[in-house]
Parts: C-alpha cells; structure tokens; sequence
C-alpha cells in the first residue's frame, strides 16, 4: 500500500481590510502560482475582508455572506478548477448573528463549516459574533484533520487531541507583529504536546485600527521542527506531512496513552 502523503501551500496573503472584491480577485491570481501538486491550500482567518478589530456592527454585517455566497462560490470554484482542499475563515451571515466562520472546502465539492470557539474580547468580537461549540473536523485523502480560528490557539483543552483524533490542526489568523511570538510559540507547543503536525497561517497587511501583519506562517511537526519552505521567492510556503512518520513516532514515543482524561461541557 503506498505511503499517505499530503501536500499543503500555507498562503499568508495580504489582506486589504474591507476590499472584498480586491480580497478575492487577489486569491483567485494567486492559485494561478500554486504548485500543481498540491493537496491543501490554507489561508488566513477572514482572508476576504481582514478582521474586523472593534468596528462597529452595521460596518461587519456588511461584510456577512451566507454558505452559498460569492466567497464559497468562488472557493468551490478554484478547489475544483486546481484539484485541492481549501481551509479558512470569512465573516459568516447566520439565521439572527454573525459567525467567524471557518470552513474545508474539497474538490468534489464536499464543504465543512463551523465556528470559531473563542472571540476575541480585546478586540470587541465577542460582542458582534456568536460562540461556535464544535471545533471542525474532517477527513481527507486518509488525513484526519481539526481546524481552529486565531485566538482558539491559545486555549489547550479546546486544542487537545485525545487518543489521536487528529493527525493534523489547522489554525488561521490575524495575528499582529505585537504578539508575534506568541503565535508563533503556541502553534510549536500545540504540535508537541498533542503529538501531530501544526500548521498555522497568518495574513500580512494593516488592519483597519493600523495593526500591522507580518504573515508569520509554520507547518510545525509532532517534534515541533518547522517544515514550511518557500521555493520560488513568492511568498508562498510548503509542507509535505508524511503519515507513515507521524505512525512511527507515536508509536516509538506514545506520550498520548498517558493523557489525562476530561471531558469538555
């Protein structure tokens, strides 16, 4: 039986806040660039319009879609047209409130959605979005894969991977050049305690309160060693995960079988 291998791009986009339409024509040029063999492209949390730090209501609300907008038409589109997955995070318009809501959108048109756990309080979030209670879960090409918002990161219950549910977590951000560290250090931690790879993608640019965006992005291992590369000078990175590996290491180092049960209310 061949080896399950996935090829992932980590694309940290730069996003231009509140310019959806210049958002998504940016992406949809940018796949024009991505490696043909790639499996999973990841983009940063609410790649089309920039996270919205304190604006007010009616501002965000104007940014909302639907499952069935532009933005997923327009993802649906480029995961068929390129023959890969895409994850991520847009501005979610729900029955009376507003989500940040993530999504895995697959080839055949197979797309998860849920949202994201912990709001942002210092940046107003929790008062504009609704809480989501499930964190996403798929499987793809034999990969079993749990994706987390931003913020969520920096909360290790709701990142526990228990009895190796997951082989890998995404994580998608807006996370500022004043905290980068912190991103960064969360993202190896989660790998290494939860013995899985971690990939992390962050956008560039400046946000609307004048927060600047650097793009840190990493695809850590279940040893916490970085194995994102970037191959053309273009700004866009890649990770080739190998399952056979992640097999032989929790095998030969099975830290999980000694996790303390919990259970999450």
């Amino acid at each position: 039986m061949l080896e399950s291998k996935l090829e992932i791009c980590l694309l940290p986009l730069e996003i231009f806040w509140g310019e959806k339409g210049k958002n998504l024509q940016t992406l949809e040029t940018t796949f024009d660039r991505i490696h043909p063999e790639t499996d999973l492209v990841v983009l940063p949390e609410t790649f089309s319009t920039g996270f919205p730090s304190n604006a007010m209501q009616k501002e965000i609300e104007n940014f909302a879609e639907t499952d069935e907008g532009p933005t997923v038409s327009l993802l649906k589109r480029l995961s068929h047209k390129h023959n890969c997955a895409i994850a991520g995070s847009f501005i979610g318009q729900g029955k009376e409130f507003l989500l940040n809501r993530s999504f895995f959108i697959e080839p055949d048109g197979t797309s998860t959605f849920s949202a994201k756990k912990h709001l942002f309080s210092p940046g107003g979030e929790n008062n504009v979005f609704r809480s989501g209670d499930t964190r996403l879960t798929v499987e793809f090409k034999g990969w079993k894969i749990v994706m987390v918002v931003c913020y969520d990161i920096r909360f290790p219950v709701w990142c526990r991977n228990r009895n190796n549910e997951y082989d890998l977590l995404i994580a998608v951000a807006n996370w500022p050049v004043s905290r980068i560290d912190t991103w960064d250090t969360l993202l190896k931690a989660r790998a290494m305690e939860n013995s899985s790879y971690v990939c992390g993608v962050n956008c560039r640019g400046i946000d609307n309160l004048g927060g600047d965006y650097n793009g840190s992005s990493h695809l850590f291992n279940y040893k916490g060693q970085d194995l994102a590369v970037e191959i053309n000078n273009d700004g866009l990175l890649y990770a080739g995960l190998s399952m056979q590996r992640l097999k032989n290491y929790r095998d030969k180092f099975p830290s999980w079988k000694d996790a303390d049960l919990f259970t999450l209310l």
